[in-house]
């Protein structure tokens, strides 16, 4: 395995921050944003899912159930040495996010990048009926604007753990009016992968009091903004978004 796509794990300070990829991809697109909480002396842990950094047919033997499995694994690792405890997600991994500040209302805080509650492709509805017939799809990652970067994401979509995730979206769903945490979205004004729609329909069925939830729209930015042209706006606003709501809770 190289080391783009390895979990990272770093000690510093008794504030964590879970790290969650997204669907198809790896650490690698997370890593910068991890290092630059590390600089910020904040503690990190970040997971390589299941059926990810491997192959598209290894994640085509996986389910949500696992994903999520992992990612509070992590998180629970992080409340044996930290204190406060805030969540960044990309993708699917705020989606991921999402579901564990459903169940952990000990959160401090939510980081969502272009969260996929919603998503465009058209093929991923279909995923549950086309997983009988075919087993991928074209690829949906590194939809990235800025020239010469690469997340590491798989080449294919594969079909049986798209309707996987699917399923995990409708469960978060439902549960959307238990989230009580501080949420902080970022959303690609041109994102090809997920609806536009995500950011505010999150932020009106969450449970969050409105002046600790809030938009920043990037204006240069595909769906992996994490490793694309506001990625530092992303860090910095991070980490002021932490430092501003670290003692709520």
């Amino acid at each position: 395995m190289s080391q783009e796509v390895a979990a990272m794990s770093s000690r510093s300070s008794d504030i964590g921050v879970l790290l969650v990829h997204g669907f198809t991809g790896s650490p690698a697109s997370l890593r910068p944003w991890a290092e630059h909480l590390i600089q910020n002396n904040f503690s990190i842990e970040m997971p390589l899912l299941p059926g990810h950094g491997t192959s598209w047919q290894e994640l085509n033997r996986t389910t949500w159930h696992q994903w999520y499995a992992a990612a509070q694994i992590s998180y629970l690792k992080l409340a044996k040495d930290c204190k406060q405890i805030f969540i960044a997600g990309l993708s699917m991994g705020g989606v991921l996010a999402l579901r564990l500040a459903q169940h952990q209302s000990q959160t401090n805080g939510l980081i969502l990048v272009n969260p996929s509650i919603f998503v465009k492709n058209k093929l991923l509805h279909l995923a549950p009926l086309l997983g009988n017939v075919i087993k991928s799809v074209p690829a949906v990652g590194n939809d990235i604007a800025k020239p010469g970067v690469n997340e590491f994401a798989y080449n294919k979509t594969p079909v049986v753990a798209a309707a996987s995730m699917l399923d995990l979206n409708g469960d978060v769903q439902k549960g959307m009016h238990l989230v009580t945490s501080p949420t902080l979205i970022f959303s690609s004004n041109q994102d090809h992968v997920v609806s536009n729609k995500n950011p505010n329909w999150i932020l009106n069925h969450i449970s969050t009091p409105p002046v600790h939830k809030e938009v920043i729209y990037l204006e240069n930015s595909f769906h992996v903004a994490t490793l694309d042209h506001d990625a530092d706006l992303i860090f910095k606003h991070s980490v002021n978004f932490i430092n501003s709501k670290k003692n709520l809770r």
